[in-house]
């Protein structure tokens, strides 16, 4: 069991590092954590759905289809690591998206899912050290797409 926890967190750490592709200059805004959620947009006005979906199927962006079944099935191969997202926009609110793609360890540390908006990240490629995966806009993308999954 020992095993197979070591080669989780093994995989996740590279899944982070083949998913950084499209890492962003730090240029975080500030959010507040308020009970594990971040309930303020980070940028201030909603995300774009449509844009939102290309970036969770996107390889070198969001890559959500990696560890996560999603209805898209005109997409291949969905990976079975994560929660199945069928449904999500009816199991959790916009602050709880926002809260687990932004720093999802914050919910849950021993999570292998990255956190797609946050720099100071270990175990990553020198050209990632100081970006993030995500820009505030793309997070908000997702987010607004995430929630149409009813």
């Amino acid at each position: 069991m020992k095993h197979a926890k070591l080669m989780t967190a093994a995989f996740g750490l590279a899944l982070a590092g083949t998913i950084a592709t499209g890492a962003q200059a730090a240029e975080l805004v500030n959010y507040k954590i308020v009970d594990e959620t971040i309930p303020q947009s980070l940028t201030g006005k909603p995300g774009d759905a449509a844009k939102g979906k290309k970036i969770v199927i996107h390889r070198k962006k969001g890559n959500c289809l990696a560890c996560h079944v999603m209805p898209i099935p005109e997409q291949q191969f969905h990976g079975l690591t994560g929660t199945d997202l069928n449904g999500v926009g009816s199991r959790l609110d916009e602050a709880t998206l926002r809260m687990r793609l932004v720093d999802p360890k914050v919910i849950n540390d021993g999570t292998m899912m990255p956190s797609f908006y946050k720099t100071g990240q270990h175990r990553v490629l020198k050209k990632f050290i100081g970006k993030t995966i995500l820009n505030a806009q793309e997070v908000e993308d997702i987010v607004a797409y995430l929630m149409t999954l009813k």
